[in-house]
């Protein structure tokens, strides 16, 4: 769906990264003072990580907020714009190459199915958004999410070895991967970038290098307008007002230097190493979350 976490943040999620507590549970403390500045730091730190990287974002800041505190939706969003204007300026010749390439077959049957799989996540994820289908933010589906998207990584690289490297996108795959990111919005932990790289690698672009191409820009667009649409929903609710904009600044650079840094080291690293380190870490962490932190949260 078109969500402001990743489908997928957001990974492709949802207007507020982290859910809010049940009412029985009692308040956390608030950040002292002196450390807001440094939490927002590191916390636009964890999402130029984490945004992209399969791993999810929603685990890592289920654990964060624990020890760094919560923040607002509207900080949320700032910090994934970040992570979304880095991957813009990682592939910004790609993008210029394709824009004014257009008279070439070869490009325009690219951004058509680049679109398509834009329009697919639109035209299915926002009434999915609208009817509410999405399970919370919390640590057991979240957790759940995180084992089975490790395990179900392992399985496709295990299957697409031993097929032969395949690298044009073709519309099943341009469709499935639209349909890949509804599904990481739906379950969170999922992470969109995850969700997307396998169904392509799995459904005809076996090589990893141009499955995970592929879906980097057509996140490109998803996320824009997750998180504008997100950003018009907190405007026409009035929950600006009391935002500091000193630590969304912060936050937000952190996240595009944090990002673009990480977006460029993993696309040297799968040209000669599979997915398989980042689904034993999903693994993990999700039985992490699963011992450590309470259910409810």
């Amino acid at each position: 769906m078109l969500y402001a976490h990743g489908p997928s943040t957001g990974d492709v999620g949802h207007s507020s990264r982290l859910s809010p507590l049940p009412d029985s549970t009692p308040p956390r403390a608030p950040v002292p003072p002196m450390s807001d500045l440094l939490s927002a730091l590191l916390l636009g730190i964890l999402e130029g990580i984490t945004e992209f990287l399969p791993i999810s974002s929603t685990g890592h800041l289920l654990i964060a907020q624990h020890w760094l505190g919560a923040r607002s939706d509207f900080f949320n969003i700032i910090i994934q714009a970040g992570a979304i204007l880095a991957i813009t300026l990682v592939f910004r010749q790609r993008l210029w190459t394709l824009a004014t390439g257009l008279h070439e077959r070869a490009n325009r049957d690219y951004v058509l199915k680049l679109g398509t799989a834009f329009l697919v996540t639109a035209v299915v994820g926002l009434p999915v958004r609208l009817a509410g289908w999405e399970l919370p933010e919390t640590v057991t589906p979240v957790a759940w999410a995180l084992i089975i998207g490790g395990l179900w990584m392992i399985l496709v690289e295990a299957y697409t070895a031993r097929l032969p490297e395949r690298d044009e996108v073709t519309w099943k795959v341009a469709i499935l991967v639209g349909v890949a990111q509804v599904v990481a919005g739906v379950f969170p932990g999922t992470s969109r970038s995850a969700a997307a790289i396998f169904i392509a690698m799995l459904f005809g672009l076996s090589r990893r290098a141009k499955a995970t191409e592929f879906v980097f820009l057509v996140g490109i667009p998803t996320m824009f307008a997750a998180s504008g649409y997100a950003f018009l929903e907190l405007v026409k609710d009035g929950k600006l007002a009391s935002e500091n904009w000193t630590d969304v600044g912060v936050a937000f650079l952190a996240a595009v230097v944090t990002g673009f840094v990480v977006v460029k080291w993993l696309l040297g690293y799968i040209k000669s190493h599979r997915f398989t380190a980042f689904a034993v870490y999903r693994i993990a962490l999700g039985a992490a979350l699963l011992l450590w932190l309470p259910a409810g949260n």
